[in-house]
């Protein structure tokens, strides 16, 4: 199996639009086959594929690691299969890029998030998943300031794609040999608002840790789990009371910014717990689209951004698990090599004598020596400068 398919798809390109940015090299046909492994492309063109493709060429004919399984993928039928197959390959890669610098960085964290491990018959037992999930990661009951920073805390890695308006969601888990997860994601699109945009990372949270029995609506149940999540009941009827007979907008502006949800999720949250009745409810919308809020609110709350991909990136760099090209994809900036760690060693170690140099030598061959001697567990570093005990 290969990823040339899946990084194209990733890139948005069709074969054609590939065959042109090889330069003439290939053609659509041959690429073709490549894809399908019914056949293997020569050095020259495999390199060039990397060089297109923006990725180092033998990851495009390497097994992948771990194998992305998604849970639920939400987008309107109108939206064109091109897209839904671009999207889908732009999260089967930064989940698998995530997955594997949290493997350099965090091996010894546990993935606690339970997969689809709550089952589910009604909306109340969707209530009751998303206490348990604040119980487990310990959060409390009051509002979530950052909902992306505890997603991430918990290797739910935060990934956003540029995707048209019929785009919704997509919850997926990365799983190793053994079928045993070890990260997972929640994707949203990135030009929504903030309210919007937390409002479907927890709506895929909920995909991800729910199992809805026969008969019940998934989307209902996750919409719950949501609402709940970022606005727990104990909480919300502080704040409001268990029951009311309407509620202000201006009351529901102030709520918004607390809660981080809209006017309108925040109505229907009230209404999920009986808070206001169903012609309370029915008014406050009715007010809403008469103010014109139905389309776009006031106050729009900040988008949440994840710093995670650029500090793990900075993180592996100075560590020495990635080169200084890799990192560059990742972070998304050129970096100096003078910056780079084993730039700085080689630099220090060329400023000692010609003695003091021949001694660090000898002692790094004793070292690797003894090692090989009593266990094979040693490797190279990618800088290929110094030898390493794992």
């Amino acid at each position: 199996m290969n990823r040339i398919r899946q990084t194209r798809l990733a890139r948005g390109l069709s074969l054609d639009d590939l065959a042109n940015r090889m330069g003439g090299i290939v053609t659509k046909q041959a690429l073709s086959k490549y894809e399908r492994g019914l056949s293997m492309p020569r050095a020259t063109v495999l390199n060039r594929l990397g060089e297109v493709l923006n990725v180092r060429a033998m990851q495009l004919w390497a097994e992948p690691a771990l194998l992305v399984r998604f849970i639920a993928y939400r987008k309107r039928s109108t939206l064109p299969k091109k897209v839904q197959n671009a999207v889908q390959a732009v999260v089967e890669e930064k989940l698998e890029q995530r997955a594997r610098l949290q493997g350099f960085c965090f091996s010894s964290a546990p993935f606690d998030v339970p997969i689809e491990k709550y089952a589910v018959a009604s909306e109340e037992d969707a209530e009751a998943a998303a206490s348990e999930i604040r119980r487990l990661w310990k959060l409390g009951l009051n509002p979530i300031a950052d909902l992306t920073a505890v997603l991430e805390s918990h290797l739910v890695h935060v990934i956003e794609v540029d995707a048209p308006e019929k785009f919704d969601g997509i919850s997926a888990v990365a799983e190793n040999e053994t079928h045993r997860p070890t990260a997972a994601a929640v994707v949203s699109r990135s030009q929504c608002p903030g309210d919007r945009q937390r409002l479907s990372l927890a709506h895929e949270l909920g995909h991800l840790v729910m199992k809805p029995v026969a008969g019940v609506d998934a989307e209902r149940a996750a919409f719950r789990f949501a609402g709940a999540f970022l606005a727990p009941r104990p909480c919300l009827e502080r704040e409001v009371g268990r029951h009311r007979t309407s509620v202000r907008i201006e009351e529901l502006l102030i709520l918004k910014q607390r809660f981080g949800m809209s006017m309108q999720a925040l109505l229907h949250r009230l209404l999920d717990l009986q808070i206001i009745s169903p012609t309370a409810y029915k008014w406050s919308c009715v007010h809403l689209s008469q103010l014109g809020y139905r389309k776009q609110e006031p106050q729009e709350i900040k988008r949440e951004s994840s710093e995670w991909i650029r500090q793990v990136g900075f993180r592996c760099w100075a560590e020495g698990f990635i080169n200084r090209q890799e990192a560059e994809r990742l972070i998304g900036q050129n970096l100096s090599e003078e910056e780079s760690p084993t730039s700085l060693r080689r630099r220090a170690f060329l400023k000692l004598s010609v003695e003091e140099r021949r001694r660090v030598l000898e002692e790094q061959a004793a070292r690797v020596q003894r090692l090989y001697e009593s266990d094979d567990s040693w490797r190279q570093t990618q800088e290929g400068d110094v030898v390493e005990y794992k």
